[in-house]
């Protein structure tokens, strides 16, 4: 997998962001501390203390993240540090880059783009005197989830339908509803996409708004989200009932049969990549945590490519198993 990442532009990016000390003791390995975090979430570790036992107790992980002999395995401490210094910015560059060497591959499509977004539990209770807010971490917001208030944040993502590839992301707190951060989004999105041009937008019916509508059509494309009961009423516009059945236009509704390719990445990213295992906080913190979740996702992608495996470029258990070639 690490073979197949440019990895000449990672330790560029990352030695351009975390900057370099003339004096006192010499910086552990950039690079090895990259290839822990994402050998956490391909391997689904959950913690990073079980992360540290698995390096003290096999020498081909800890070759494979680039701990020399004699070295100790790098402590919580040490990749807290990490990701702190380096801060999203860093990360969201790499995911960029992985982004377009998808592109170049011709894996990715993008005339159809899903939104959707998920609720991830913050690492903190929350405060006993405003439990508006974490105890510990003040800019995790409120949201109704699976009938509880719960504690966290969104993740709200663009995903590429034809490959089901991430494409853009955005963390914001739990309370900011996705019409709010779907111009963002969908910036980021379009922002990137030079070599093809998204025709078609398919999200459900939270992000049913005039303002997020015309904001597609800003963008050139076609706007394919259902209008809930009390919107365009008398008219035949799209609609989905309570049992998630859609009713309209047979075009729409062919479109909008795309939008589970974004509920099938959110799955693989939780599952298997490590996205629900949040052991940070801050929004600048969770964020460097989804963008490495996202990071090997596309990273397991790129490895099946190269390995002339592109139909299994989705499948998150085929390279779980962590080998080392010395």
């Amino acid at each position: 997998m690490f073979q197949a990442l440019d990895l000449t532009f990672v330790e560029q990016v990352l030695e351009r962001s975390y900057g370099r000390r003339r004096t006192g003791r010499p910086p552990r390995s950039l690079l090895g501390q990259f290839k822990t975090e994402l050998l956490k979430r391909v391997g689904r570790i959950e913690g990073y203390e079980e992360l540290h036992r698995l390096l003290q107790n096999d020498e081909d992980l800890c070759l494979l993240c680039g701990i020399k002999d004699g070295e100790k395995p790098y402590h919580p401490s040490i990749l807290s540090r990490f990701r702190k210094r380096l801060g999203p910015e860093a990360f969201q560059q790499v995911m960029v880059h992985c982004v377009k060497q998808l592109d170049q591959r011709n894996v990715l499509d993008t005339g159809t783009v899903a939104l959707d977004a998920t609720f991830i539990e913050a690492y903190s209770r929350r405060d006993p005197k405003d439990n508006r807010h974490g105890l510990s971490d003040v800019e995790a917001g409120l949201r109704k989830q699976g009938g509880n208030v719960m504690l966290g944040y969104g993740v709200h993502l663009a995903v590429d339908t034809k490959s089901e590839m991430p494409l853009a992301v955005v963390v914001e707190s739990a309370n900011v509803n996705e019409k709010k951060a779907a111009p963002m989004l969908l910036k980021r999105t379009v922002k990137r996409r030079r070599k093809h041009r998204v025709r078609h937008v398919v999200a459900d019916s939270q992000y049913s708004s005039q303002a997020v509508r015309e904001e597609v059509k800003r963008l050139d494309a076609k706007p394919v989200i259902p209008y809930p009961k009390n919107q365009a009423k008398g008219k035949r516009v799209l609609r989905v009932d309570r049992r998630f059945r859609s009713h309209g236009p047979l075009s729409l509704r062919r479109l909008y049969r795309k939008r589970s390719a974004v509920e099938r990445v959110i799955s693989r990213l939780k599952t298997h990549f490590g996205l629900r295992q949040l052991r940070t906080r801050s929004l600048r913190n969770v964020l460097s945590h989804v963008l490495l979740s996202i990071i090997a996702l596309l990273a397991n992608a790129l490895s099946a490519i190269k390995q002339g495996l592109s139909h299994k470029i989705r499948s998150p258990i085929h390279f779980t198993k962590l080998t080392c070639r010395r």
